[in-house]
This record gives structure tokens, sequence and C-alpha cells, in this order.
């Protein structure tokens, strides 16, 4: 596993971070069914075989709720997915209330980001890349079969929060622990 720490100025659009900018462009340069769950204003709009945001004046294919976007790839049929959720459930209130969407109790338990996560594993084949941002390194996990294959994190000074980018791979069916 390669880790690997960068300095950026910080910005809500994930992408235009020039570290991250450069890394996922480096993984979508190998072509594939990719999709983006939270596509919002991604450079990468254009390199993704489908795109979704729940936001309907995003220029995005979809306007579902995330899960429900991967879902339609159930099976293990994508070979990427750009992971880039809200990363806080201040965030997830931030981005319903500025589309006038209700937030409820359920919407920003620890289950939404497990569900979310749960539909990009099941939609990736073996050998399936995930990219994944956050403000930890925890990614789809062991439990869903990915294996961490790189780890980027970009430092943005003062009290800011680093974001963390992780890269997996879909070594093997998730674990069924029942």
């Amino acid at each position: 596993m390669q880790i690997r720490r960068a300095w950026a100025m910080p910005d809500s659009c994930t992408f235009s971070i020039s570290p991250i900018r450069q890394l996922v462009g480096r993984y979508l340069e190998w072509g594939g069914c990719w999709v983006d769950p939270f596509v919002r204003n991604s450079p990468f709009r254009g390199l993704m075989h489908s795109t979704n945001d729940l936001d309907p004046s995003v220029d995005a294919d979809h306007h579902l709720d995330a899960g429900e976007f991967l879902h339609l790839y159930r099976g293990g049929t994508l070979d990427g997915v750009l992971f880039d959720p809200p990363y806080s459930p201040r965030q997830i209130k931030e981005c319903y209330s500025g589309i006038g969407l209700e937030v409820s109790s359920e919407d920003t338990q620890s289950s939404t980001w497990s569900s979310w996560k749960d539909a990009a594993g099941d939609a990736l084949r073996l050998g399936g890349t995930c990219i994944s941002f956050g403000w930890n390194s925890g990614g789809l996990g062991v439990k869903r079969g990915f294996e961490i294959h790189e780890i980027l994190l970009v430092a943005h000074g003062g009290m800011h929060n680093d974001t963390i980018v992780v890269v997996e791979r879909k070594e093997r069916e998730q674990m069924k622990l029942f």
C-alpha cells in the first residue's frame, strides 16, 4: 500500500484540489465503466459512464439517492466508482436543505453511509476500483471485499480537516456475517 501526503488549499469542490485531481485523472486514464453517484460540478463528468446527483439543478444523468443510483448497477457491472459523499451529518443537512429537502435523523446516521458503501461494493466487479473521499480512511472496507492500494492525505493547513483519498480494489465478494 502506498501512502502519500500533499498540501493544498481547501475547496468544497473536491476535484478542484490539484493533488486529488491528478490522482483521479491517473485512474480514469485506464478507461472502463465508471460512475459518480455524487457528481456535483466534477470536471470528470465527461469521463463517466453515468452520473448522479440528488440536486435536480445539477447536470447529471440521474437525480436519485446515491444508493438507488448505485443499485442500477448491482451485481458487479462497474469498473470504477468515484465515491465523494457528504463527509458528515452537518454536510448532509446542508446538502438536503440547500435543495429544499427535509432531513430526518435517519438521514444523518452512520447507516446512511453504510448503505451507500454496500451499494457501491455490490456495483463493482471483482478487480474494480473505488476511489473514496472523506475525513477518514475507512473506504468501502475489508468486509465488503476491498483492499486498500493507495491513500492520499491532503492537508489544508490551519484548523481544516485533511481530505483523505482511499483507492481500493475489490479483491473478493462481500463477506456474509450470518
